[in-house]
C-alpha cells in the first residue's frame, strides 16, 4: 500500500524514451494520496493510526521534482538556445543521463547498507530476500508491463511509464511508516529489511532491463 518512488520511476521512464510527464504526474499524486490513503488503509485493517509529517512532505516532492521539472519545461519552451544544444548534442545528453541512472543505482546501494539503521538480519534471512524480492520485482514489472499494454496498446511511451511507476515502491515514505507503527517491536529490522533491499534493487533491475524496453518503444512493428 506504498505510493511509487519520487525520482527513480521518472529517471526510468525518461531513460527508456517513455511518457515522462505521466511518470511525473503518477509520481507526485501517488505520493501526496499516500499520505492520506496508506495510513487510513493501516487503520482499516490493523487498527494503527499513523501521523504524518504531510507539509514537510509535499515540500520535499516539489523540491525533488515539480521544482526542476518547472525549471526544464520552462528552458524548453522559452530559452532555443538551450533547445539547440540539446539538439546537437543529443547523443551525449543520452550518455549523461545514463551516467546519472547509475549513479542513482550505486548512491542507493550506499545509502542503504552504509546507513547506521540498515537492518540487521540472519544469513537464512537474507539469502531468501536475496532471491524472492528480484523475482517479485521482475514479476511485478512484467505483470504491469502486460496490463497497461491491453489497455494502452497503441501507445508505448505510456505503456512503459505505467510499469515503471505501478510496480515501484517507495523507500522515502514507507521507512519513516514502518517505524512510526513498530517502533519498539524486536522484530523491527525484519520489517524494514525487504524494503531497504528493495529501493536499490529497482534502479539496478531497472538499468539491467533499460535495452529491452529502449528496444521495445524503437520497434515500429
Amino acid at each position: 500500500c506504498l505510493p511509487t518512488t519520487v525520482n527513480m520511476c521518472i529517471v526510468l521512464t525518461s531513460t527508456a524514451g517513455g511518457n515522462v510527464a505521466s511518470a511525473l504526474c503518477n509520481a507526485v499524486l501517488s505520493n501526496l494520496l499516500g499520505i492520506f490513503v496508506t495510513p487510513a488503509l493501516l487503520l482499516r485493517f490493523f487498527g494503527t493510526e499513523v501521523s504524518l509529517p504531510f507539509f514537510s512532505m509535499v515540500y520535499k516532492l516539489c523540491n525533488q521534482v515539480l521544482v526542476p521539472v518547472a525549471i526544464g519545461q520552462v528552458l524548453r519552451n522559452k530559452a532555443d538556445f538551450v533547445m539547440k544544444l540539446y539538439t546537437n548534442n543529443s547523443k551525449k545528453f543520452k550518455k549523461t543521463q545514463e551516467l546519472i541512472l547509475l549513479g542513482i543505482v550505486w548512491n542507493a546501494f550506499c545509502n542503504t547498507f552504509a546507513s547506521p539503521s540498515s537492518p540487521i538480519i540472519s544469513l537464512r534471512h537474507f539469502w531468501t530476500l536475496a532471491i524472492l524480492l528480484p523475482t517479485l520485482h521482475l514479476v511485478s514489472l512484467y505483470g504491469f508491463f502486460l496490463l497497461t499494454k491491453l489497455f494502452l496498446k497503441e501507445d508505448k511511451e505510456l505503456v512503459v511509464a505505467g510499469m515503471f511507476c505501478a510496480s515501484h515502491k517507495t523507500l522515502a515514505f514507507g521507512l519513516p511508516l514502518i517505524n512510526t507503527i513498530f517502533e519498539g517491536h524486536p522484530n523491527l529490522a525484519a520489517f524494514c529489511a525487504p524494503l531497504m533491499f528493495l529501493h536499490p534493487l529497482q534502479a539496478f533491475l531497472g538499468s539491467i532491463i533499460m535495452p529491452r524496453i529502449q528496444k521495445y518503444i524503437n520497434n515500429n512493428n
